[in-house]
C-alpha cells in the first residue's frame, strides 16, 4: 500500500530532476527547440513501453513504430511490450535507480500525479510532444494535469456508461434506459415484475465503479486546495446511501469474491437487464446468449445521474508520458506527438476498437465500430479522478469499507468514517472530519 512519497524516493526524484536538465545536448529547452525547429534533424535512439494487449493490440503500434521510423529515418525506436500489471513497478524502479528507464511510456492515467510529484516524467508545456490541445477531449486532457502543468498526451481513452439489454426492456414495456438513479430502481421494479428471472441490475463492489454515484452527488475523495479528505462529506454520505439502496432494491445477489466476473456471466446471458461497465467489456458480453448474433441488442448509455442532475463517470484510459531523465528528448517529443496524433487515433480505432482522444479522430469509419459509436456521446460525462499522487492507495480502504456498507456490516456514515481515517494516514497534512 502506498503511503506517499518516501525519503529514498525524493532523493532520486532530486537526482533524476538534475540528470534530465543536464542530458542529451543541453536540456530539456534546448531539446525542445530542436524537436520544433528541424524535426528531420533529430537523430538517435529512443526506448517505448508499450503496455497495449500484447496479442490483440499490440501489433497495431508495433506498425505505428515501423511509420515512425519511415518518416523520421534518423531514428530508432525499441519497442518493449510490458505487461499492464507489473509496468508501475518496473517504472518505478528503474526511474529511481537512473537505470533502464524507457524514453516514452504508455501509462495509465491514474498514475501521472504520481509520476510527476516525484519527477519521474517530464513537463510538455510548450513541447513537440503536445502541441495544440484545442482537439483533445476535455475527459482525456485533463488526465494529464498536475500542479498547473501537462504531464502526458491522450493516447486511448473510455469511461463508465450504462449498458443495458433492449430485448428484456421491450418485454418489460420500458422505452428508454434510465437518466437517474431513481429511475434505475424504478425499472429494476418493473422488469422483475414483468419478466420472470431477470433482476434489474448487478452492483460491482469495486470503489472504481462507486464514482458515478460519488461524482453525482457532486463529492469525492479529496480536496487538494482545501487540504481534506472529503469521503466522508454529506454529499459522499448521499452517494453511497443511494448506493446502498440500489444494491437492496434492484441488484442480483453478490458473490463478494468474484463479483466482477459473476456480474459480466449475468449480464451476457440475460439475467440482468443492465450494468455500469466501460467499453471494455463488450467484446465480452457479446460472446453471452443474450447478444451472441443479436448485437444490436446491447444499448449504450451515459451513467444515471445523481440529484446535482447530471451523469458523471471517471475518465480512464492512458497517455503517454515522456521520462524525465531521456537522453534523447528531442526524439521522445516527436514520437510521443507522433504516436498521440489524429491519423494514429485513427488507425489504432480501426484496429484495436478502442476509443480516440481527439475529437478529429472520431471519423464516420470509425464511428462505423458500433462500440465507439456508443461510448463516444458518452465521453461528455467523463471528468478526471481528484489529481492526487496518492490516488491509487486510497481505492482499497475505500473499497474495504464498501464492501462492509453494502453487506450491512456497516453504516454508511461508519463505513466512510473509517475509510476518511485511513485516508488521513495516506495523505499527510490533510485533515479528516
Amino acid at each position: 500500500m502506498r503511503r506517499g512519497i518516501s525519503a529514498v524516493a525524493l532523493a532520486a526524484a532530486i537526482v533524476l530532476g538534475v540528470t534530465a536538465c543536464g542530458s542529451g545536448s543541453g536540456g530539456a529547452g534546448d531539446s525542445a527547440k530542436a524537436a520544433a525547429a528541424d524535426p528531420a534533424s533529430v537523430s538517435g535512439t529512443i526506448t517505448y513501453w508499450d503496455t497495449s494487449d500484447a496479442k490483440n493490440e499490440a501489433p497495431a503500434y508495433q506498425a505505428l513504430v515501423k511509420d515512425f521510423e519511415a518518416k523520421y529515418p534518423k531514428i530508432k525506436v525499441t519497442y518493449q511490450n510490458v505487461d499492464f500489471t507489473t509496468v508501475e513497478q518496473k517504472f518505478k524502479a528503474a526511474a529511481q535507480s537512473g537505470k533502464g528507464a524507457p524514453d516514452v511510456i504508455r501509462t495509465d492515467v491514474g498514475l501521472i500525479p504520481e509520476y510527476a510529484s516525484l519527477h519521474y516524467i517530464a513537463p510538455l508545456d510548450g513541447t513537440a510532444a503536445l502541441g495544440s490541445t484545442q482537439d483533445f477531449l476535455p475527459g482525456p486532457l485533463n488526465t494529464t494535469k498536475y500542479d498547473g502543468k501537462t504531464y502526458g498526451v491522450p493516447s486511448v481513452t473510455d469511461t463508465l456508461g450504462l449498458l443495458w439489454n433492449k430485448r428484456i426492456f421491450a418485454r418489460a414495456g420500458i422505452a428508454k434506459p434510465p437518466a437517474t438513479w431513481d429511475e434505475l430502481i424504478a425499472d429494476s421494479a418493473t422488469i422483475k415484475a414483468k419478466v420472470p428471472g431477470v433482476t434489474g441490475t448487478y452492483v460491482n463492489p469495486d470503489s472504481y465503479f462507486l464514482f458515478p454515484l460519488l461524482f453525482g452527488e457532486g463529492a469525492d475523495l479529496a480536496d487538494p486546495a482545501a487540504k481534506k479528505v472529503t469521503i466522508n462529506s454529506p454529499q459522499a454520505v448521499a452517494a453511497v446511501t443511494e448506493a446502498k439502496k440500489i444494491y437492496d432494491t434492484s441488484s442480483m445477489k453478490v458473490d463478494f469474491a468474484n463479483a466482477y466476473d459473476n456480474m459480466q456471466t449475468s449480464f451476457r446471458t440475460g439475467k440482468v437487464a443492465m450494468i455500469v461497465q466501460g467499453p471494455w467489456s463488450v467484446s465480452d458480453d457479446l460472446t453471452g446468449s443474450a447478444f451472441q448474433g443479436k448485437e444490436s441488442d446491447l444499448g449504450y448509455a451515459p451513467v444515471p445521474a445523481g440529484s446535482g442532475g447530471k451523469a458523471l463517470a471517471p475518465t480512464g484510459g492512458h497517455d503517454l508520458a515522456v521520462y524525465q531523465g531521456s537522453r534523447n528528448l528531442a526524439a521522445a517529443y516527436l514520437f510521443t506527438e507522433f504516436m498521440t496524433s489524429s491519423a494514429s487515433q485513427q488507425q489504432i480505432a480501426l484496429k484495436n476498437g478502442t476509443l480516440p482522444t481527439r475529437t478529429s479522430a472520431y471519423t464516420a469509419q470509425v464511428l462505423k465500430n458500433p462500440v465507439i459509436a456508443g461510448f463516444r456521446p458518452i465521453m461528455a460525462t467523463a471528468r478526471p479522478r481528484v489529481a492526487l499522487p496518492q490516488v491509487g492507495s486510497l481505492f482499497t480502504p475505500l473499497q474495504q469499507e464498501y464492501i462492509k456498507i453494502l453487506q450491512g456490516q456497516s453504516s454508511v456514515r461508519d463505513g466512510l468514517n473509517a475509510a476518511a481515517k485511513q485516508f488521513g494516514t495516506l495523505l499527510p497534512g490533510y485533515s479528516v472530519q
